[in-house]
């Protein structure tokens, strides 16, 4: 992916995403509120059963039904019926189908509730007390990148967490200032922001729109990556072919990200770390980003910024 210099934001509250089944149920998850519960009840009437769901994500999959039938040790016949709705999958077989397909958590929860079952997977706040370990974990990691950039990213690029060196670079690359926005995408179509200073601009936002795009396509339900992606591609100067999905198109795998401000030529390439085998939603949707330089020029100026 991308290395992009971001700012450090306050700790993200993420909005709940549990509906609730029975009183008994639903207590555990009650903190996070009833009434977003209730707006994905909502919304998974409103798109269909699990079966349209299942569908949905083996297509974004790119399986037959032969495919995910083998992959999740079920008949193809059964899976075609679960599909058109002729048959109701159990609490195991909408596991068993989400395991073989990679759903993330949170949509994990929502086929679950889709076929009448309670959600499997809690949503905690980054700074509860029940997640400490997990943030000492991550600042222990972006504090060991130093003096090169790191940061800590949520699935719709909002930037939670970032060492020194990643403020640094980003205070040189804005004169002095920090971003106004706290949101990587934001802070690479914003020409008001570090877009001015991206040298291959159109190849790193490109390639972030592809993400974006394919974020998008994988789960319809998620509000918030629409909208995001309507408003990068209201940015002045975005190609008018970047509003179209290429499913053929995948993010390029590797990709320099090169800066040019004030005669300093800076380039960095970057690795992403998750979180293996989360149980909670706020983790699985959670990267550490590493920058690393390209060139000795690079390494030196940000070890010159102590």
């Amino acid at each position: 992916m991308e290395c992009i210099l971001a700012p450090v934001a306050r700790l993200i509250n993420y909005p709940p995403r549990h509906r609730a089944i029975t009183s008994e149920v639903m207590a555990p998850y009650q903190q996070h509120g009833y009434n977003q519960a209730m707006e994905i009840r909502s919304s998974t009437s409103t798109l269909g059963a699990v079966g349209c769901l299942i569908r949905e994500w083996r297509v974004v999959r790119r399986l037959s039904q032969l495919d995910l039938a083998l992959q999740a040790d079920i008949s193809a016949r059964h899976l075609s019926y679960v599909e058109t709705g002729k048959a109701q999958p159990s609490r195991e077989m909408i596991t068993r189908l989400s395991e073989s397909l990679e759903v993330p958590l949170r949509q994990r929860n929502r086929l679950l509730i889709a076929g009448g079952f309670a959600p499997n997977y809690m949503e905690t706040e980054l700074d509860a007390p029940k997640l400490a370990q997990m943030r000492y974990a991550v600042e222990a990691m972006l504090a060991q990148q130093e003096p090169f950039p790191a940061f800590l990213l949520n699935k719709h690029w909002d930037v939670l967490m970032a060492n020194e060196a990643a403020k640094k670079v980003n205070r040189f690359m804005l004169d002095g200032r920090d971003s106004k926005h706290a949101n990587l995408l934001r802070q690479i179509f914003d020409p008001a922001d570090l877009r001015p200073a991206i040298d291959n601009w159109e190849e790193v936002a490109g390639n972030l729109l592809r993400h974006l795009h394919n974020e998008v396509a994988a789960s319809v339900a998620d509000t918030k990556a629409k909208d995001l992606l309507e408003e990068m591609l209201g940015y002045p100067g975005v190609p008018t072919h970047w509003r179209h999905h290429q499913p053929g198109a995948a993010p390029a795998p590797i990709l320099t990200t090169s800066f040019d401000h004030g005669g300093v030529k800076l380039s960095f390439f970057s690795t992403m770390t998750t979180f293996g085998t989360p149980r909670d939603i706020t983790l699985d949707e959670l990267h550490v980003e590493a920058c690393f330089p390209v060139d000795a020029p690079t390494a030196e100026f940000c070890k010159s910024l102590g």
